[in-house]
């Protein structure tokens, strides 16, 4: 997947929330613990990066997802790729 200008992710994205969902960035990868740069969408200081490294707050990012539903199938903001859990307890 490329984004707008050809910036491929850092890493690989998962699924694209729906509008008013929640982002999940529990990888360390989406923290820069050394550099604030400014919110691409806010333009406040932020240690937050995207998949592709766009400075950006989580909270941001969701609220664009909210305002731009059509533009946020293009993958600018998603999730992070989920394992598939094993379930040990499953007996059918």
């Amino acid at each position: 997947m490329t984004r707008k200008g050809g910036k491929k992710p850092l890493w690989e994205p998962g699924l694209i929330p729906a509008p008013g969902g929640l982002l999940d960035w529990r990888d360390a990868q989406h923290f820069d613990r050394w550099t604030d740069r400014p919110c691409t969408l806010c333009e406040q200081p932020t240690p937050m990066r995207s998949h592709s490294g766009e400075p950006v707050h989580k909270s941001c990012a969701e609220a664009w997802i909210t305002a731009n539903p059509t533009e946020a199938r293009l993958g600018r903001f998603a999730s992070d790729v989920q394992a598939k859990s094993r379930r040990d307890d499953d007996h059918a």
